[in-house]
């Protein structure tokens, strides 16, 4: 233990700071030592403000790495029901050397915002595989979207659903029985069929195990995107997405 001797101004201070924490015991102090001391920190902080503004960074950049690490262990714990289903829609190149997951709500402007830069880097690279997984968490809308696109993919398959989804991107106003009845028209399907799949144990199943596994990633808004060794939280413009896809394969 480090014996307390009073030290000048920034001296004091900046020997705190230096110190390994638990090396200098407060509690050895007379009070007045101690309210000498903490006099002498408190000017020293407000003398160079920019030690707590880099304190900060290096606790944002430790909490960062042990959230990315945190998510590699649940990324590879859950790797098959993350990559491979065997319900979620796979588009883009189904051979793609790096899969690409996304958790979306139909009603959420952020998924909406990124929805177009998403086509672009699948389009674009032309290797990817592309995973959407349905997670309905806005209220009443997006649950009744998804619960069309998934009725629509197990009525009438991936094409099908890759229609409707787009057009759910896209849909403005409120998401009842007329409007989703228009939209099934409008495409091609069978409108009746679709609606009453959308409430059946299958749809529902699919739903409850997709808000499982956000739950057990620590997923809690959209759009979320997941690669094999790390997780997006939110919307990231295109730019950033090649870079982590990038990534990705260099660590591949």
């Amino acid at each position: 233990m480090i014996p307390f001797r009073p030290l000048p101004g920034a001296l004091m201070a900046a020997a705190l700071l230096a110190t390994p924490a638990g090396a200098i015991d407060l509690t050895d102090m007379t009070e007045s030592e101690r309210a000498a001391f903490r006099a002498e920190v408190r000017e020293y902080l407000l003398d160079n403000p920019e030690v707590i503004m880099e304190a900060v960074a290096v606790l944002e950049q430790r909490e960062t790495a042990s959230q990315e690490a945190a998510d590699r262990e649940m990324i590879g714990a859950l790797e098959d029901e993350i990559f491979d289903d065997g319900y979620s829609w796979v588009g883009g190149n189904p051979e793609g050397d790096v899969t690409l997951v996304e958790f979306i709500d139909y009603r959420c402007g952020y998924c909406r915002r990124a929805h177009d830069d998403v086509n672009e880097l699948v389009e674009s690279d032309g290797d990817i595989r592309l995973v959407i997984k349905e997670l309905p968490i806005l209220g009443p809308d997006s649950m009744a979207s998804s619960r069309f696109a998934i009725a629509t993919k197990q009525i009438a398959g991936d094409e099908a659903y890759h229609a409707a989804m787009e057009a759910l991107i896209q849909m403005t106003g409120e998401v009842n029985e007329i409007t989703l009845e228009r939209l099934a028209e409008s495409l091609g399907l069978d409108a009746d069929r679709i609606l009453v799949q959308m409430e059946s144990p299958e749809v529902t199943e699919v739903i409850s195990e997709t808000r499982a596994l956000a739950q057990r990633l620590g997923i809690n808004g959209t759009p979320t995107f997941v690669l094999p060794d790390r997780m997006v939280r939110g919307y990231m413009p295109l730019d950033g997405m090649r870079e982590i896809v990038a990534d990705v394969r260099e660590a591949g």
